[in-house]
């Protein structure tokens, strides 16, 4: 099918979006290079990128154990400094009224994912640790919590599993048994998971211990109650913190872009725009068996190196699930995440 052509009049329009585009681009290089060459800018220091905004980042100086020394400032990159994102460890200069970030420091790890069309796009750099947030309301799904764990996984990020509003207990034996039954789960796995309640004195202690001194990136679906677990912890700062929809019970996207935030107790923490799925497209069907420490611990015996867990003689993870040594539910869940690979991997 051969594509529209264009008119005159579209084909025009087009044509000066671009041209504007670049001249845009092109204005900024030429800033950045002035500041650069005007012999205004101060000595060099170290920092983390805050948050990013399109050509700019608000980047924090940082001592040697990575706490802030001073106030954040909008700064200017260089051009060969594109792909930088919250949580980047930087090399900055300033004037009195900007900043330019010069170097960025090789990363120790980083969190991905796709964006509305496909392309893998990096989420926050230098993570010590991913604080997945699920909660009793709105409906629980497993499947996305074993999504994000694939993810931890991959990019070599240790998990701390929240389950929060667990206020929501009081009266109800269906919250009771589904809180029990997620604990007994992952905890057996060997994942550590902590109840959260930002209704009741205390009901942050726990998880506040696992925060101190680590970079912890909060990631959950919308309405599971992040940002509110944020402000609370970080009563100081101004976070949008938005409520379950009415009749859908779903929550609405109140975060726009990870932004980092200094902890008072030690550390930082990284407050991430919320997402109704987590897409693993980008990764292998090796990976994902990675991903799943349980059944990776039993594939590693199965007879066929290219086993698939389904109904393969010798398989020794559908053998574990018959002896009650694997669970029946995440096994579903690895395969219904195979099903959803691409490029032929899966």
């Amino acid at each position: 099918m051969s594509k529209r052509k264009l008119t005159r009049q579209q084909a025009w329009r087009i044509e000066k979006i671009q041209k504007e585009r670049l001249d845009r681009a092109s204005r900024h290089k030429v800033h950045v290079e002035d500041l650069l060459e005007s012999g205004r800018l101060g000595q060099e220091q170290v920092g983390r990128i805050v948050a990013r905004f399109g050509k700019q980042v608000e980047v924090i100086a940082v001592d040697a154990v990575g706490q802030p020394v001073a106030e954040s400032i909008r700064c200017h990159l260089r051009s060969n400094l594109s792909s930088l994102v919250t949580g980047d460890q930087v090399i900055f200069q300033t004037t009195d009224d900007a900043g330019i970030v010069t170097a960025c420091e090789s990363r120790r790890n980083v969190l991905e994912r796709p964006d509305s069309r496909g392309v893998i796009k990096a989420m926050a750099a230098n993570i010590d640790q991913l604080v997945i947030v699920t909660a009793l309301e709105p409906a629980p799904q497993p499947e996305l919590l074993d999504r994000y764990l694939v993810a931890t996984e991959v990019a070599g990020i240790p998990p701390l599993i929240v389950i929060n509003k667990v206020d929501l207990l009081k009266g109800s034996e269906i919250n009771r048994n589904f809180l029990a039954a997620i604990k007994n789960l992952y905890q057996v796995i060997g994942y550590t998971v902590v109840e959260a309640t930002t209704k009741e004195p205390g009901g942050l202690d726990e998880l506040s211990k696992h925060l101190i001194d680590k970079s912890s990136v909060f990631i959950g679906q919308s309405g599971v109650g992040k940002s509110s677990l944020v402000q609370t912890l970080l009563p100081d700062e101004q976070i949008q913190v938005g409520h379950l929809h009415q009749q859908t019970r779903l929550g609405r996207h109140t975060t726009s872009t990870a932004r980092l935030y200094s902890y008072s107790k030690g550390g930082s923490i990284i407050d991430s725009p919320g997402i109704r799925d987590f897409g693993l497209e980008q990764i292998s069907r090796t990976d994902v068996e990675q991903g799943f420490i349980d059944i990776r611990e039993f594939s590693n015996q199965c007879r066929f190196r290219d086993c698939r867990h389904r109904q393969e003689p010798g398989c020794a993870v559908t053998d574990a699930i018959q002896k009650g040594k694997l669970s029946k539910r995440r096994l579903e869940s690895f395969h219904r995440i195979l099903d959803t690979l691409t490029g032929g991997n899966a």
